[in-house]
């Protein structure tokens, strides 16, 4: 096919030719005549563009331009370029969609999941069976009284062992601030029904008082350099406020166990004897953690409703009772109480904290 060179310094021409009466163009069709063509900018140092002319019934005269939008006129050839491209997209995914012997692609249908691989979430799929069974028997989103949370959680404890009965509490405090920490203790009435082993540090004439109180370990210097060994068979360690010095050195050793004397936990106290008792009889330390959750347990799953419901209100009225100064709003956010192997149960908070036992309780 003919061709035509242009410079920039001299202007091409170039003419277009087609019949309007036709829809479409095709190559046999063309033949070579020469137009004019004026660009208004020098467009390259040199081109060469090939002269279409369609059939000569009726010449009109076209002017091109790259910077300017087409006219309004239908433009065939670049109607027909842009109609054969999406033809050949078109068969293209249909091939796609077709084997190798012309026939349709078979659409692969994933395997439906069973068992625990079909549970929505994912938490569940790691649960045991046994969980799985006890879960169906609360309502997820229901806030339940605090008469009928016991009596669910005593139906759900259900594990080979005597589970502990344990309440959780969310609070509107950030225990970063000194003004926001919760640290208290709780005397539960019908006790933790857990056996507690107390160790005494003091010296003098209070050996003898810790060892008649019903401490199961008294020491003093001996009783320090035995921790230090990393001697720890003990579930409390009470020490005498003139103790306190040799004390600290063991606080990195007692600090993370939760061990570490306290005046605010009753731990620290001229009168040994009281403090023994009360904490063999089920009195309890609690305290907020970096979220501003209280956990606490408040007997056993053997326990009967009534000894669960006195621990329960009691521990709820310690926590209320000891509010940090700081506290701003809404105090109570959320409260659940469970078993130690089965699902939490939500308690309605305002009849939670207006529950009053009967007189003959």
């Amino acid at each position: 096919m003919a061709t035509t060179a242009a410079s920039t310094t001299r202007p091409s021409s170039l003419m277009l030719t087609y019949d309007s009466s036709s829809s479409s163009a095709f190559p046999q069709d063309l033949t070579p005549s020469l137009v004019s063509f004026k660009p208004t900018k020098p467009l390259f140092s040199t081109f060469s563009i090939c002269p279409l002319v369609l059939r000569p019934n009726r010449v009109r005269r076209v002017s091109l331009s790259f910077l300017k939008e087409p006219k309004s006129e239908p433009f065939h050839v670049v109607s027909a370029a842009l109609a054969a491209e999406a033809e050949v997209d078109e068969a293209v995914e249909d091939e796609a969609l077709k084997g190798a012997d012309g026939s349709a692609a078979p659409v692969t249908v994933s395997k439906p999941k069973k068992g625990k691989a079909a549970l929505l979430l994912k938490r569940d799929r790691t649960r045991s069976k046994r969980f799985l069974e006890i879960q169906k028997l609360r309502e997820t989103k229901k806030e339940y009284e605090v008469k009928p949370a016991i009596a669910l959680l005593k139906e759900m404890a259900s594990a080979k062992f005597v589970e502990t009965a344990e309440a959780h509490f969310r609070l509107n405090i950030d225990p970063k601030y000194n003004d926001q920490q919760l640290r208290a203790t709780v005397n539960l009435p019908k006790g933790t029904g857990q056996t507690v082993k107390v160790a005494v540090l003091t010296q003098g004439e209070r050996f003898e008082e810790a060892k008649n109180a019903g401490a199961d370990l008294v020491g003093g210097d001996d009783l320090i350099q035995q921790i230090k060994d990393g001697f720890m068979e003990f579930d409390k360690l009470i020490a005498s406020p003139d103790m306190m010095p040799k004390v600290a050195s063991l606080g990195k050793i007692l600090g993370p166990r939760g061990l570490m004397p306290n005046p605010k936990a009753g731990t620290v106290t001229p009168n040994i004897p009281q403090a023994i008792a009360e904490f063999k009889q089920g009195k309890v330390e609690f305290r907020a953690d970096k979220t501003g959750i209280v956990h606490l347990r408040f007997g056993r799953a053997d326990f009967s409703e009534e000894d669960l419901l006195v621990n329960l209100l009691a521990a709820i009225k310690s926590v209320e009772t000891n509010k940090p100064p700081g506290a701003k709003g809404v105090y109570w956010k959320s409260a659940h109480i469970c078993s130690s192997m089965g699902p939490s149960i939500k308690l309605n908070i305002r009849e939670m904290l207006d529950f009053k036992l009967p007189a003959n309780s």
